[in-house]
């Protein structure tokens, strides 16, 4: 008797590859496969953030919304604020930097903690705020991008100079030379 054995869709998705792509998503930061992290990533999030304010959400909710598209760092950040604020604690405590190392939390992140302190002890608009800080963020991840590729050019241009210059004397400059020479040679001015 013969047992047809068709395989399910976890094992399509393994065999296609898709689960190892799927483990590489994890905490809304897609990595490539260099393993970088993604220039946007807090910008992104930090728009899924302000739609959620702009909506009229509590800030509390709002950012428990928007951890699911942040960074691992950020994702952090916004978790611990989301519950002190839900447990109604003070927004200078809740927004407040997280135990870390000089300089080891993200300098976005840290923009964005200075931005909702400021904000939870001046009354403004923290919406409002956060836009204007993805969309620094973003200009940021343009001037870096546009940046490195300069740099490219230039590192580019050197091999390529020092192909072409052996081959632009050989052709361009030994013939006009050998010619000139040669008529040089013929007139008696030497």
């Amino acid at each position: 008797m013969a047992v047809w054995v068709s395989a399910g869709p976890s094992e399509v998705r393994a065999r296609a590859g898709i689960a190892r792509r799927v483990q590489r998503m994890r905490g809304g930061q897609v990595h490539g496969p260099g393993g970088g992290r993604d220039p946007l990533a807090v910008a992104s999030s930090l728009d899924v953030l302000a739609v959620c304010l702009a909506a009229g959400m509590a800030v509390s909710t709002a950012a428990a919304a928007a951890v699911r598209s942040a960074s691992p760092q950020l994702a952090g950040v916004l978790r611990r604020a989301a519950d002190l604020l839900a447990l109604g604690a003070d927004p200078n405590v809740a927004w407040s930097p997280p135990d870390l190392p000089t300089g080891a939390l993200d300098p976005q992140v840290e923009a964005f903690l200075r931005l909702a302190r400021r904000s939870a002890s001046s009354g403004a608009a923290l919406a409002d705020g956060v836009v204007e800080l993805a969309a620094r963020s973003r200009d940021e991840a343009a001037h870096a991008a546009a940046a490195t590729a300069e740099r490219a050019g230039v590192l580019i241009a050197g091999p390529l100079g020092l192909c072409f210059l052996p081959a632009f004397v050989c052709l361009g400059l030994v013939p006009v030379v050998v010619g000139l020479a040669g008529d040089v040679a013929q007139s008696g001015l030497m």
